[in-house]
C-alpha cells in the first residue's frame, strides 16, 4: 500500500513539474515575443532621432536649397515659385470682394465685407459646390462655364439680384493645381491631379479661362488674383498682424510661402516689384536633405505611393501619411509577435487608419485606453487588445508625431535663418547673435494637424525654442490662421483691385 501511494505521490510531483514546465515555457516565449515587438520600437525611435543637433542640420539645408532654388530653374529640390505678390492686405482694405477656390471635386465662393479696420472676426459668405464628374473630364469651357453660373447665382442671391449687373466686382482665384505663375493675375496649367482630365486646358492660362467664361455669362467681374492657398495664408496672416513673414500649411498636405526680398531672387533679375519684395511659394513638401531621420517604414511607404521619390519631406511630416505610417508598424509588431495583436487583414490595407484618428489614440487619457483599444476594433477588426499592447500603440503614435512635428519645426527655422529672422543675420549674414537686434517675428500657420492635434503642436513649438534659444524665440509668434484658401483669396483681391 506505501508503495502505491509513493508511486501517486511521484506521479502527481512529475505531472505538477511538468505544468509548471509547460507554463515557464509559455512565459519565456511570451517574454522572447514581447521583446521582439519591444526591439521593433526601439528601432523605431532611433530612426526617427531628432535631437536638436540633427533638426539643427536639417534647418540649414532647408535655407541652402531655398538660396539655391532662389538661384536657377531646377536648382534645387524646392521650386521656390514666384508669385509676383508683393502688396500683401493689411487691414486698411474697404469694400467687398470675392473668393472662389477650386481645390478638388468641389470648389467655393465666398464673399467678404471689409470695413477699413483690421477686425479679427471678418464678415463672410460662403457655399460650397459639387463638381460633376463628366464636367472634372470635359472641357475648360464647360468647367468654367459651370464655375461662372453657380458664381451668377450665388452674386444673385444678394439682396433682391438686382444689382447683379452693378459695380464692377473683384475676385481672387485660389487654384489648387500646379500652375506655373505669369503675374499676379495670370498662371499657365502644368498638368491635372485630383481626377481631373481636361486635355485642352493644359498649357493654357487659367486666370483667362474664367475671366472668358464670367464674359459669356454677363458678370462684369475681373480676376484680379490668382492664388496659391499657402500665399492666401500669409495674406490673411499680414491681414491681422503686419509682422507676419511666413504661412505654412500643416494638414493633409504641407507647403510654405514666405516674404523675401527682390534682389534675393536671382533667377527674376531684372523684374521691378515696388515694394522690393515678393512672397516666394517654396512647395516645401519635395524638400530632402541627407539629414531627415527616414526609416525603413517610410522607404516602404514611398515606394508605394503614386509618386514615388517625389514629396519626401511631406510624407514624414503632414496628416496624409502619419496615420500609414503608423499602421505599418503594428502591422510589423503584429507579424513579430501574436502576443502583441492578432494579424488582421485590414492591417495591410493602406491609409485605412486616418491621422485624426491615431491622433485620438495618441491623446487618449483615459487608464485603461479604451478609445485605443475601440480604433483598434472598429478600423482593423481587433477585439480585445490587452492593455500591454495598448500602451505600445500609443508609444508607437507619439514617436511618429514627435518626429513630423519637430521636422516642421526645423523646417520653419529653415525660412527664418534664410530671411536673417533667427538672430544669426541671414544664409550669407556674418553677424553673431549677440550683436543682432532681433525683431518681432509672425508666422501664419493653417490646417487640422496644427491647429486640432495638441501634442503636434506643442512638440513643434518645443522644437522651435530648442533650435533658436529662449533669447530669440520669445520674438516669434505662432499664429493659427484659417481659410486662406478663400478668405486669403478675397483680401489679395482687395489688395490688387483696380
Amino acid at each position: 500500500m506505501g508503495r502505491v501511494v509513493v508511486g501517486v505521490a511521484v506521479a502527481v510531483a512529475v505531472a505538477t513539474c511538468a505544468m509548471a514546465a509547460v507554463v515557464v515555457g509559455r512565459r519565456v516565449r511570451s517574454r522572447r515575443k514581447w521583446k521582439k515587438v519591444a526591439n521593433v520600437l526601439r528601432e523605431l525611435e532611433e530612426g526617427c532621432d531628432t535631437r536638436v543637433g540633427r533638426l539643427r542640420q536639417v534647418m540649414d539645408a532647408m535655407a541652402v536649397e531655398m538660396h539655391a532654388g532662389l538661384a536657377s530653374e531646377g536648382g534645387s529640390k524646392l521650386k521656390m515659385l514666384l508669385t509676383f505678390v508683393d502688396n500683401l492686405p493689411n487691414g486698411t482694405e474697404r469694400g467687398t470682394y470675392y473668393a472662389l477656390h477650386l481645390g478638388g471635386t468641389n470648389f467655393r465662393v465666398l464673399r467678404v465685407q471689409l470695413s477699413g479696420q483690421p477686425s479679427s472676426d471678418l464678415e463672410h459668405e460662403v457655399e460650397r459646390q459639387p463638381i460633376p464628374l463628366d464636367v472634372m473630364t470635359s472641357t475648360s469651357e464647360d468647367l468654367f462655364d459651370f464655375i461662372a453660373s453657380s458664381l451668377k447665382e450665388f452674386i444673385a442671391k444678394e439682396g433682391d439680384g438686382s444689382n447683379i449687373s452693378q459695380d464692377r466686382r473683384e475676385l481672387g482665384f485660389t487654384f489648387s493645381f500646379p500652375v506655373k505663375q505669369m503675374s499676379v493675375s495670370s498662371g499657365i496649367l502644368i498638368k491635372w491631379t485630383k481626377g481631373f482630365s481636361i486635355v485642352d486646358m493644359v498649357g493654357r492660362d487659367v486666370a483667362a479661362c474664367l475671366q472668358e467664361a464670367l464674359t459669356r455669362k454677363g458678370l462684369d467681374m475681373r480676376v484680379a488674383a490668382l492664388v496659391n492657398d499657402t500665399v492666401g495664408t500669409l495674406a490673411v496672416g499680414h491681414y491681422h498682424d503686419p509682422d507676419t513673414v511666413a504661412g505654412i500649411i500643416i494638414g493633409t498636405g504641407t507647403n510654405a510661402s514666405y516674404l523675401e526680398r527682390i534682389d534675393a531672387i536671382i533667377k527674376c533679375q531684372g523684374l521691378l516689384m515696388t515694394s522690393g519684395r515678393m512672397v516666394v511659394n517654396m512647395e516645401w513638401g519635395n524638400f530632402w536633405s541627407s539629414h531627415l531621420p527616414r526609416t525603413s517604414y517610410d522607404i516602404d511607404l514611398d515606394a508605394d505611393s503614386p509618386n514615388p521619390n517625389d514629396q519626401g519631406f511631406e510624407k514624414m511630416i503632414s496628416g496624409m501619411y502619419l496615420g500609414d505610417i503608423v499602421r505599418r508598424v503594428i502591422l510589423r509588431m503584429s507579424l513579430e509577435s501574436d502576443s502583441f495583436v492578432p494579424i488582421s487583414a485590414k492591417l495591410s490595407t493602406p491609409f485605412i487608419l486616418r491621422t485624426p484618428l491615431m491622433a485620438a489614440m495618441h491623446e487618449d487619457n483615459s487608464p485603461d485606453l479604451r478609445e485605443v483599444a475601440r480604433i483598434l476594433n472598429d478600423i482593423f477588426e481587433i477585439p480585445d487588445v490587452p492593455l500591454k499592447a495598448r500602451k505600445i500603440v500609443v508609444k508607437v503614435c507619439d514617436v511618429v508625431t514627435r518626429r513630423a512635428a519637430r521636422l516642421a519645426a526645423a523646417g520653419i527655422v529653415g525660412i527664418l535663418k534664410k530671411i536673417g529672422r533667427d538672430g544669426s543675420g541671414g544664409i550669407t549674414g556674418g553677424r553673431s547673435r549677440s550683436d543682432m537686434k532681433m525683431k518681432r517675428t509672425v508666422v501664419a500657420i493653417e490646417g487640422g494637424l496644427y491647429s486640432k492635434y495638441t501634442l503636434f503642436r506643442e512638440y513643434l513649438r518645443e522644437a522651435l525654442h530648442e533650435i533658436l534659444g529662449e533669447d530669440i524665440a520669445k520674438h516669434v509668434i505662432l499664429k493659427v490662421t484659417e481659410d486662406g484658401s478663400g478668405i486669403g483669396a478675397a483680401l489679395l483681391a482687395a489688395s490688387y483691385s483696380s
